[in-house]
């Protein structure tokens, strides 16, 4: 595709998953090394939030291509480190991607056990975090908070429920680290004396902030997790993974109802254009492609699981580059009704 004189803004909005965050990498890298679309803001939940905060790290120092190079060193050592999404259990990558589903796992079968039994105050009363080792080394807030890039984390408040944003000059390790915290297997995250969990709980992603603070009106949603999963879940596993899914796409399918109702009413004049952002939805997605893929391997850290992810990334970006890329600044190329709102 020929690129455009200048960029186009783009805001992007990217969904938490563990492990399966390489996805989004290689989304990402293809875009970074498309070149066409200019990052305004950036709505990161989870490993998503780690995503962001470690492109508009890279970006703030070196541009595209820093980006580029600072998300695949974090994910490579991410990949060294091991433990950084709870535990790391040797895989069968011979089986194809459900080789890397660790639940017929005896090692992960066990660390089950142990979390069924006992919290993370019990399991790791010092609290050691490979996943802050990893993050304090390609994650700058004091750049990322000055840099060019707008970015939201997204965290849950434990106490109330609610989502809290961090940007600007809230942006600090620890806001990156709450908004990746699994309850099951971390202790809560806590800033100026309030405690958070996984932001997944709240808004994977929250979309609202890019609303308001951002002045790109086209914005693209890098999912990971599944809306549909065809047949009933009849295992304990199966239907406590489900419900995490449901659970964990519950706020974003809400914000679409709400962004949705809004486009019918300036559509219909009943709103005015003046005040409220038209927004154009676009969306990265591959549901056949990670369809394979259990809970179990959002925890599985090997060097060639995170690879392959990246691999799909990269293609499912080419996939939107050739059939959606052109209606940047034109149009929605997500159906946001069919996609979210329709009866199946």
């Amino acid at each position: 595709m020929a690129r455009t004189t200048r960029p186009q803004p783009i805001d992007l909005a990217l969904q938490g998953g563990g492990s399966h965050g390489a996805f989004t990498w290689g989304v990402l890298d293809r875009l970074l090394e498309e070149g066409s679309l200019a990052i305004d803001g950036i709505s990161g939940t989870s490993a998503g939030a780690l995503n962001a905060g470690v492109l508009a790290t890279g970006f703030a120092r070196a541009g595209a291509g820093g980006a580029r190079d600072a998300l695949q060193a974090f994910w490579l050592d991410v990949a060294a480190r091991g433990a950084c999404f709870g535990t790391h259990v040797p895989a069968a990558p011979s089986a194809g991607l459900a080789g890397y589903n660790l639940e017929t796992n005896p090692f992960f079968a066990m660390f089950n056990q142990w979390l069924k039994l006992f919290s993370p105050y019990q399991l790791n009363p010092l609290g050691l975090d490979p996943l802050r080792e990893v993050a304090q080394r390609h994650i700058d807030p004091a750049i990322v908070a000055k840099g060019p890039i707008k970015l939201f984390v997204i965290a849950t408040s434990v106490t109330t429920g609610q989502a809290e944003v961090f940007s600007g000059d809230r942006l600090s390790l620890d806001a990156f680290l709450a908004s990746a915290c699994l309850p099951q297997l971390f202790k809560a995250v806590e800033i100026d004396g309030v405690p958070y969990w996984d932001g997944g709980y709240s808004g994977n992603p929250a979309l609202w902030p890019l609303i308001y603070a951002t002045a790109a009106t086209d914005l693209l949603l890098v999912k990971i997790n599944p809306l549909v999963r065809p047949g009933v879940p009849d295992t304990a596993a199966e239907i406590a993974d489900r419900v995490n899914e449901v659970t964990f796409n519950a706020g974003l399918a809400g914000e679409m109802r709400a962004i949705h109702f809004v486009q019918e009413l300036l559509k219909q004049q009943r709103l005015d254009p003046r005040h409220y952002k038209n927004l154009r939805l676009h969306m990265v997605a591959d549901d056949e492609g990670l369809a394979p893929l259990q809970a179990s391997s959002k925890m599985n850290t090997d060097r060639s699981f995170l690879l392959e992810l990246h691999r799909l990334g990269v293609e499912a970006a080419d996939r939107w580059l050739a059939t959606s890329r052109a209606k940047v600044g034109r149009a929605s190329s997500l159906d946001i009704e069919k996609t979210f709102l329709a009866r199946r």
